[in-house]
């Protein structure tokens, strides 16, 4: 009795285990679905373009028409359905274009192995194969054909081997080409119908998007990596949003791939929303590239925070006012970059801001200078001993090495800063109204509104 009891208590055990764990993983998916709900539509779009698809196996007359090669239609949907229109459309004309070109192809290296004898048919049809499925993945390593037309080459391999070798006769072959031909536009069709029609997601606006939340997490960790170096230390982080703030860069040099690939998918889309047909999609990875190469010196700045030397505190205090000040320019100019690539609009005070930018670099340049002069008052309040004097200059190469990546950071921006005026050129953004202009225009107004009041009373 004791050991049916025991048994039955880690059974119980392990069901309630297996559910708690099943229940942990319903409620991440329905968080994930809650704070991600593009992600959940795309799942009820793919359901209902394979809804769409079944119906040629469910309705007779359909049925006929199409015939059992309606299931092609189906692999069709699974396959090619992205979650971006760009995606979707990369995949769908590729799936269609390689399966004309193959089947046109094996169709007529058929006609002609079957014309030549069956002595020379074999070796026609597998010279073709070796051929084309060699001159096709060769060109899979081309880069500009890899990044629009590599999955329209492997297909092209699969369809033409396929077609190629098979045994049919040569009528036949052309009625199921045809079919095979058919059922992928058909399936390719209500894909791109429902993606385009049915909460779009485009990926030249996720790739915008994902630019412009690249330059506020710089900003941020930036300003923040600087007011926790010169404060107590990074340990010293009041809550859990500070911290991931000062780890948002690592966002920022993870974004390359995500990057790229949404530029690639970006150029198939049509025009939508504010972005032309031809938006200049390649200046987004040249931004991108400036950016992760800022991220790159502010993730250098965080790794400084951690190290065990300290900075002497007169120093920090002498210094760090300049670092702060130079910090909050460096980061008001990313954040007015942002706002430009968020609103696709040109201010014109971002020279302005880049220009105080650049006064708080030769401010802290000038602080610099100045240094030996704070070091030799330091060392001169000890001994005047070789190893004392010493000291004080390896507590400071922290405070050094902050100082040469903040410069350094500062000219990084100014790429950025280029990168995005290039973009604004050639993507031709509209002049934006300050608020300064808005105010003095709003007065004019209401100035011109008391003049003309006056003049109807006289």
């Amino acid at each position: 009795m004791a050991n049916e009891k025991e048994s039955a208590r880690e059974l119980q055990g392990l069901i309630a285990r297996f559910l708690s764990k099943i229940w942990r993983f319903l409620e991440r998916a329905w968080n994930l679905g809650v704070s991600e709900p593009k992600k959940f539509i795309h799942c009820l779009k793919v359901g209902l373009a394979l809804s769409f698809v079944s119906l040629f196996y469910y309705m007779r007359p359909l049925y006929d028409g199409v015939g059992r090669n309606a299931m092609w239609a189906i692999m069709t949907v699974v396959v090619v359905f992205e979650y971006t229109v760009g995606a979707t459309l990369y995949k769908c004309i590729n799936r269609a274009t390689a399966t004309f070109l193959a089947g046109s192809l094996g169709v007529g290296v058929h006609w002609v192995a079957g014309q030549s004898g069956e002595n020379y048919e074999p070796i026609i049809l597998g010279s073709s194969v070796f051929l084309l499925a060699s001159a096709a993945t060769f060109s899979r390593f081309i880069p500009t054909i890899k990044a629009r037309f590599d999955y329209g080459a492997m297909i092209f391999i699969l369809t033409f081997s396929l077609v190629s070798l098979s045994g049919y006769r040569v009528d036949e072959l052309l009625t199921m080409a045809q079919n095979r031909v058919s059922t992928i536009l058909l399936g390719t069709s209500i894909c791109i119908l429902i993606s385009v029609l049915l909460c779009p997601v485009w990926a030249g606006n996720e790739l915008h998007l994902l630019v412009n939340s690249n330059a506020e997490k710089l900003a941020d960790s930036l300003e923040g990596c600087v007011a926790e170096f010169f404060s107590n230390g990074i340990g010293n982080t009041s809550n859990e949003d500070s911290s991931k703030k000062l780890q948002a860069y690592k966002c920022v040099l993870n974004s390359k791939g995500t990057a790229e690939s949404l530029a690639n998918f970006a150029r198939w889309e049509p025009a939508h929303g504010s972005f032309n047909f031809r938006h200049p999609w390649k200046q987004y990875l040249k931004i991108g590239a400036a950016m992760r190469n800022c991220g790159f010196c502010i993730e250098s700045l965080s790794s400084s925070i951690n190290l065990e030397v300290q900075v002497p505190k007169s120093l920090k205090k002498n210094l760090g006012d300049i670092c702060m000040r130079l910090s909050s320019h460096c980061s008001q100019v990313m954040k007015e970059l942002a706002a430009t690539m968020k609103t696709m609009r040109k201010y014109s005070t971002t020279n302005v801001l880049v220009g105080e930018m650049n006064f708080a670099v030769l401010e802290l340049q000038n602080a610099l200078k100045s240094l030996p002069n704070q070091l030799s008052q330091i060392g001169a309040k000890g001994e005047q001993t070789t190893t004392e004097f010493i000291v004080p200059f390896i507590d400071i190469l922290p405070l050094a090495t902050a100082i040469f990546l903040l410069i350094e950071i500062a000219a990084r921006i100014e790429g950025i800063v280029d990168a995005v005026d290039e973009l604004a050129d050639l993507a031709e953004f509209k002049p934006a109204i300050d608020e300064q202009s808005k105010q003095s225009q709003s007065t004019s107004d209401k100035t011109d509104d008391d003049t003309m009041k006056a003049l109807q009373k006289v």
